[in-house]
């Protein structure tokens, strides 16, 4: 099954569980595609994802004239970070990625803090999932399984987070304070917000 099949699976997948899903050919489609499903003058909120940092939207909405709430901003204090977050999961439109979405349209996320779940399920009025075809996964366990041992390895080393996890590039479900997968959210279906987007890319995109 080519990758196009496999997101155009997916999407149709999305469909019946009451997303508005898209696919797009290539990372340049899926930015332009979720850059078009921003009205002007939205206050645009981004959860920790690399998916969307790759697609450099952050940068074209505040090019856009956007006000844009990035934790990711270099020099933030503690205190200023914590204030972002809780404006992301009030905004207009919150971006995000997913840790694994399975064939039938299941999205699953682990979070640390549980800013970015939050923001993915209630809050914002529009929420805008972007997911590479390298997240499809059979079922909730392969899902679940990618979550821990792929999308929160790669994160705790990308943070430099001292867990096992990152070390080893294993995980052995660790009690370690800077552990990064403490909630887990499956969305069955689409949670009863106003807008709900899925964009499935024909690429693999963040981790």
């Amino acid at each position: 099954m080519t990758n196009e099949e496999k997101a155009q699976g997916l999407v149709t997948a999305l469909k019946r569980k009451g997303y508005t899903a898209h696919y797009a050919d290539t990372k340049s489609e899926a930015r332009e595609l979720a850059l078009s499903l921003i009205p002007a003058g939205a206050e645009v909120g981004f959860g920790g994802s690399v998916t969307t940092r790759e697609l450099g939207l952050v940068e074209c909405l505040l090019q856009k004239g956007h006000t844009v709430f990035d934790h990711w901003q270099p020099g933030l204090s503690p205190e200023q970070i914590m204030e972002i977050r809780r404006k992301q999961v009030i905004s207009d439109v919150f971006l995000t990625s997913a840790n694994a979405v399975t064939a039938a349209g299941e999205i699953v996320n682990i979070d640390g803090l549980g800013n970015r779940v939050a923001g993915a399920i209630f809050g914002p009025k529009c929420v805008i999932v972007i997911v590479g075809v390298n997240k499809i996964a059979q079922d909730i366990d392969k899902a679940l399984e990618r979550s821990h041992s792929v999308a929160a390895i790669n994160n705790a080393r990308r943070l430099n987070l001292p867990t096992p996890c990152s070390k080893t590039g294993e995980c052995i479900d660790c009690n370690s304070p800077q552990r990064i997968c403490n909630i887990s959210v499956i969305q069955h279906r689409r949670p009863a917000i106003a807008e709900y987007h899925v964009i499935v890319v024909g690429e693999e995109i963040g981790y």
